[in-house]
């Protein structure tokens, strides 16, 4: 927790510098908060246990907002066991572990998984770096801020839980989306995931969308649980942005190393991936800078940031 609160004074100081810049396309929000208009979105996923699909989601979740015309960077921040590269079908010679370690840069790892879409691999066996400490999360700031490919979207794979890693990096994004299952101890672990980053971390929007579903009444009927417990003891906000419903092609599409957007693109799952990358770009709103470690704050700030919507 310290290690993310002790960039405050330097994230304040940068706004700072930002408001008396005052750069076309920023305003100030409540409180002299600066707000960008623009710049590359950085959506965290996460979830608050394993075995939900959420590696799953995000693969399908790029493809689909590929389709939309995005340019999507995935970073696989599950630093421990990272997958992405196996559930895409990839073998990169190397990863987010050899950057950490200072052997590349992050602009020599990154792989390609479409034209418009790039994917940071994570490392896989390595207990090094499955705690992030104060220099690896600054040189991974560092690293990310000097990227000069442009991106519209970031999508953060965490591993599962609430450990120090997950923490960091759903902190460290402007946008965080929650993956849960009917199954009550996943929504039992998701709000704890919740309940720790509201109380700690003082993060109050939340992205839900709920996966595995039986059909959309059964997605609400989740959704509802969570938001009325979330609703008793949190001042949050929970915003449904729909499910991923049950689907064998899915599951068929992991054994051969596919999105099941990219394999399926008829099938039901698929579908509701198009529905989930829609309403990611229509549930926009103008970024507010953190107080904290940020993805692409410096970015922001200077207004050389990618693409915008």
């Amino acid at each position: 927790m310290s290690a993310v609160r002790g960039t405050g004074d330097q994230a304040d100081t940068l706004r700072q510098m930002a408001r008396a810049a005052k750069q076309p396309g920023r305003t100030e929000g409540p409180g002299g908060a600066v707000v960008d208009q623009q710049g590359i979105r950085v959506i965290a996923v996460t979830s608050g246990k394993g075995g939900v699909g959420k590696s799953n989601v995000v693969a399908n979740l790029a493809m689909a907002l590929a389709s939309q015309g995005k340019r999507v960077l995935i970073v696989d921040a599950d630093l421990g066991v990272g997958n992405l590269d196996v559930l895409l079908g990839l073998s990169p010679q190397y990863n987010l572990n050899h950057v950490l370690s200072g052997e590349k840069g992050l602009s020599e790892i990154i792989v390609e998984v479409t034209p418009s879409i790039k994917l940071i691999p994570a490392g896989s066996g390595v207990q090094e770096y499955t705690s992030l400490g104060q220099h690896e999360k600054l040189k991974l700031l560092d690293e990310l801020d000097m990227l000069e490919e442009v991106f519209d979207i970031m999508i953060i794979d965490t591993e599962a839980g609430i450990s120090e890693n997950v923490t960091y990096f759903t902190v460290a994004a402007q946008e965080i989306l929650v993956v849960v299952t009917p199954e009550p101890t996943s929504i039992t672990d998701v709000y704890a995931l919740i309940k720790l980053l509201a109380t700690r971390y003082s993060e109050h929007h939340f992205k839900v969308l709920i996966n595995m579903a039986r059909d959309s009444e059964d997605a609400l009927e989740v959704f509802r649980k969570l938001a009325n417990v979330a609703g008793r003891f949190l001042d949050i906000s929970l915003d449904y942005l729909g499910c991923v419903v049950r689907d064998e092609r899915l599951i068929d599409a992991v054994k051969k190393q596919k999105a099941v957007f990219e394999l399926y693109p008829e099938s039901e799952a698929a579908t509701c991936f198009t529905t989930l990358a829609k309403r990611v770009i229509e549930n926009t709103r103008p970024m507010r800078l953190k107080g904290n470690i940020q993805f692409f704050f410096r970015r922001y700030l200077e207004g050389s940031g990618g693409g915008g919507q």
